[in-house]
């Protein structure tokens, strides 16, 4: 029998499960994050080999879904100096690299510079590469940086001039300097792309730490036969040298995770998942199986990104969120929480902050802790406090449902306790078994992704011909991720007509995923 051991790193709590070659739940932790992460990883990772009792030989893959990059560009922490190249003047000029960025978040650029090249939209050259100017640019920067964010104009339908610059940038600054483009991370509409660009860029020593030290880790804890993945932000996986070389498609990957978990699960494709952890709740849509993405630009630490993200409303209720009376007599639940101390200073450990899990306590809700501590708690405070949470939580599925129509929800999350089994607008409230665990358990369900983009002239090629290319281009992109060819199947299809472009032009966008070889 062959295992595979899941973890998932949140703002409150580590959790890690391992799940045998069947998928099922062989065993599940629950510990504390830490302030330095690595410590709360093991200390998750040894307790659940401990009450697992399986041979560290027969554990063959390993996943980990991680805030690491996240929590980096939020707190500005950790960022490398970057050098942009931009490849599109004179046509882009008159919006310079990180117009809008915050200045805090500037400074890790240390030059940038646009140059002529790029290409129209259907895939026609604007202007050849200027590699003079490339390679200037390259020789002003070298000893200055670490990476290199490289974008072009249209790069998502033809990449060669990005690539030519990548061998310049080799040429001048060798091999040891980090080289990200933007025709590998991000979609149509160059600002936004080349944003994700340089926060990829940005992230190159965060993503080495946590990956050196994830295999490291397991190492010392004698999982040799392992093959380390990450967890990426569409549900699905990516290798540890991709994630080297793309981190930022890790962020936002806990709650695509526990989507992706309560799926499994509830035996449901279709639903809202709704997952409280201690600090914040993630309310998602749940799409054939996998996250529903986002169809608008996703602001990232005050950045304007497009590459993928899962569409997600997160709210400021948690298991450890603070409850408050005011003198008027309301009551408020959160935004602040106790976090990870929840064992330490809610009412029900002993503590002395009243939290939302003291609250689902006294009403009955759950067991956990002592409920004796909580007995005398004035009863009308304690329902007062739930109406808000339920209000709060009513009003984040209204906010992802795409009709009036009730719809199946799904609880997952160690915060779920707070939340009762009846809520408007849903028709039915699902909590399935091991869903305090859900986020580890898609990490280690989850399968290996293909993705092709393209615009496409129904003029010039048949629909269905164009379609069939592209899901073949699709799969290709799994295969090459790792995916079993014959459980390769399509996730997403979509070609929407481009109004505002000549002729017959879509937008073609496919996602194929597949079990891991």
């Amino acid at each position: 029998m062959k295992y595979r051991l899941g973890i998932d790193v949140g703002g409150t709590n580590t959790d890690a499960v391992i799940i045998d070659e069947k998928l099922n739940v062989l065993c599940q932790t629950k510990t504390p994050t830490t302030g330095d992460v690595h410590t709360g990883i093991m200390k998750a990772v040894r307790t659940v080999l401990e009450e697992g009792k399986v041979d560290r030989r027969d554990i063959t893959m390993a996943m980990l879904g991680t805030t690491q990059c996240t929590n980096a560009i939020v707190e500005r922490r950790g960022l490398v100096p970057v050098a942009v190249l931009r490849i599109g003047a004179p046509a882009t000029a008159g919006i310079q690299p990180m117009t809008d960025w915050a200045e805090d978040l500037k400074r890790i650029v240390y030059a940038s510079t646009i140059v002529a090249g790029g290409y129209e939209y259907d895939g026609k050259e604007l202007a050849p590469l200027d590699e003079a100017a490339c390679l200037a640019f390259f020789e002003s920067v070298k000893g200055h940086v670490e990476s290199i964010a490289i974008s072009g104009v249209f790069s998502t339908l033809r990449d060669e001039q990005e690539k030519r610059a990548r061998e310049l940038a080799r040429q001048v600054l060798g091999d040891d300097v980090h080289i990200s483009l933007s025709s590998e991370i991000g979609s149509m509409g160059l600002i936004e792309r080349e944003n994700a660009t340089i926060l990829n860029a940005a992230l190159d020593r965060v993503a080495r730490t946590f990956t050196e030290g994830f295999e490291r880790s397991l190492r010392e804890e004698g999982l040799e036969n392992v093959s380390l993945y990450l967890s990426q932000n569409d549900g699905t996986l990516m290798d540890i040298e991709e994630a080297r070389r793309h981190p930022v498609l890790t962020i936002a990957c806990g709650p695509t995770n526990s989507i992706r978990g309560a799926s499994y699960l509830s035996k449901v494709s279709n639903a809202i998942v709704v997952d409280v952890g201690g600090t914040t709740t993630d309310v998602g849509a749940l799409q054939n199986g996998f996250p529903r993405e986002s169809g608008v630009a996703v602001t990232i630490g005050g950045v304007r990104t497009n590459f993928r993200m899962p569409d997600v409303i997160s709210i400021g209720l948690g298991g450890g969120s603070i409850v408050r009376q005011k003198p008027d007599g309301s009551v408020t639940v959160g935004p602040d929480s106790v976090g990870y101390r929840i064992t330490d200073e809610a009412l029900v450990f002993g503590g002395s902050t009243l939290t939302a899990t003291d609250i689902a306590v006294r009403l009955g809700m759950a067991r956990i802790g002592d409920p004796a501590k909580v007995a005398k708690l004035d009863e009308g405070l304690a329902r007062k406090a739930m109406e808000r949470i339920v209000d709060m939580v009513e009003e984040a599925i209204d906010s992802m449902k795409l009709s009036a129509s009730d719809v199946t929800v799904i609880l997952a999350g160690g915060g779920s306790i707070i939340v009762p089994a009846s809520l408007k607008g849903a028709k039915e409230v699902i909590v399935p078994s091991h869903s305090d665990c859900a986020n580890a358990i898609g990490s280690a369900i989850s399968k290996v992704s293909g993705n092709y983009e393209k615009l496409v002239s129904y003029d010039e090629i048949d629909r269905d011909k164009a379609l069939k290319l592209a899901t073949n281009e699709a799969v290709l992109a799994a295969m090459k991720a790792g995916a079993k060819v014959d459980s390769v199947e399509v996730v997403e299809m979509e070609d929407v007509p481009l109004q505002y472009y000549p002729g017959n032009m879509v937008r073609i966008r496919i996602k194929v995923a597949g079990d891991l070889a």
